[in-house]
């Protein structure tokens, strides 16, 4: 296995990262930090949680800190593009941790919160600016950030950026780069769009890929509860009593949902918060606090949401709700099983929900092991694939194994149960 020192990184960042606890790199690393520190194009294909974020920042850092800029106001010389205000400010703390003594001034710029402190840090200069789409663009049209001077564009996340409407917006930063730069794109997954913007940003770049594209962690343990929509929440509470639920990232399709499940565990003793895009930023950001530092057991979250959530002591992650694109499901369950370690994925499956899972099940080429522990058990688990719609569930009440599970009425309180 190759160490840190085999890439091509210099003293000063080696210390940086034994500093800050790395003492191998991961397969990203070793494969991108060679091909980014030669001044290539990269194409990654890796999923969040795979030390893609250091991939890309240690040999910026270097290459900033080794030619320093020319005297005078500091141009931005790299930009990392991100879909997420919470990825922003992670990939940020990145760049501050491991260019700690590099002399590489760099800053954040997202929405949700005032913008004057991130003029501030502009008017003072930055060697390497993070950003999301819509406060850079904002930023460029008040005149306070110019790109001409940029050398590296790292566009990470690409495609969560397609999957938030942000394509348009980074065609439109991409035209106010400087055509001779160094661009280094990332993403879980190549659907026909990325590669197509791939094939627009990047110059005869090197292809680096940890892992076929979507394919699951192998260490997370998956399984799959059938439920019926209204018992959803009582299954929830009473798996988050277990005393082997540690740390549980719970998602939900909907904001109003995760409100409601965060609310719903906190009046069963569960410190829970929830994080979402109508949340403010402020909000967002004591709730991710809260749980990292374990003050709260369950943060519950949207898809937007969770591509910024980088904690790698989640233990559980519980679909309350299956996501309708198979492939959210890979970057949710991605949240667990981190840094080497196992991890625990559950899903909850209603009636109406089935035909996710059977997407899903595609999309991962295997059958999610079915929970038969299951006190809230619905017969949508004898129902053939076809049943789909709420419509069509209509099930007597009775008993399996010795097991209750639902009848018709539970599944019409479904319609108003926790979501």
């Amino acid at each position: 296995m190759s160490s840190f020192k085999d890439l091509g990184l210099n003293q000063e960042m080696l210390k940086a990262v034994k500093a800050e606890g790395y003492s191998e790199p991961t397969p990203i690393q070793a494969q991108a930090i060679p091909l980014v520190l030669e001044g290539r194009d990269v194409l990654g294909c890796a999923q969040t949680g795979t030390g893609k974020t250091a991939a890309f920042a240690l040999p910026i850092i270097q290459k900033l800190s080794k030619a320093q800029a020319r005297k005078g106001r500091r141009p931005i010389r790299a930009l990392i593009l991100t879909p997420t205000r919470e990825l922003a400010a992670q990939i940020d703390d990145c760049f501050a941790a491991f260019g700690r003594t590099a002399g590489v001034y760099r800053t954040a710029v997202f929405g949700g919160v005032s913008q004057g402190r991130q003029v501030d840090a502009l008017r003072r200069g930055v060697d390497v600016l993070v950003a999301t789409p819509g406060r850079l663009l904002d930023l460029i049209s008040q005149g306070f950030i110019d790109l001409g001077s940029l050398e590296i564009f790292v566009l990470d996340e690409a495609d969560r950026m397609l999957d938030m409407g942000f394509i348009h917006d980074v065609r439109r930063v991409a035209k106010l780069l400087p055509d001779r730069r160094q661009t280094l794109l990332f993403s879980a997954t190549m659907p026909g769009d990325i590669r197509s913007l791939a094939d627009n940003l990047l110059d005869n770049p090197a292809s680096v890929s940890v892992s076929p594209p979507c394919s699951t962690v192998d260490l997370i343990q998956q399984s799959v509860y059938y439920v019926e929509k209204a018992d959803k929440g009582a299954l929830l509470s009473s798996l988050m009593s277990k005393p082997e639920f540690g740390r549980a990232l719970i998602f939900t399709r909907t904001k109003h949902g995760a409100d409601k499940v965060a609310k719903m565990l906190s009046r069963g003793n569960v410190k829970a918060e929830a994080i979402h895009g109508n949340k403010t930023q402020n909000a967002r950001q004591n709730a991710l606090d809260s749980f990292k530092r374990g003050r709260s057991q369950a943060l519950v979250a949207t898809d937007i949401a969770s591509r910024g959530i980088d904690i790698d002591s989640v233990t559980h992650v519980i679909n309350f709700d299956l996501p309708n694109e198979p492939e959210s499901y890979i970057h949710r369950i991605g949240r667990t099983g981190r840094a080497g370690a196992s991890g625990v994925a559950i899903s909850f499956c209603a009636a109406d929900e089935r035909p996710y899972l059977k997407d899903i099940e595609r999309l991962i080429k295997k059958s999610i092991r079915r929970e038969d522990d299951n006190p809230f058990a619905s017969t949508v688990a004898e129902a053939p694939a076809a049943v789909a719609t709420p419509s069509r569930a209509r099930y007597g009440g009775g008993t399996r194994g010795g097991v209750r599970y639902a009848s018709a009425s539970s599944n019409r309180r479904g319609r108003s149960g926790v979501r």
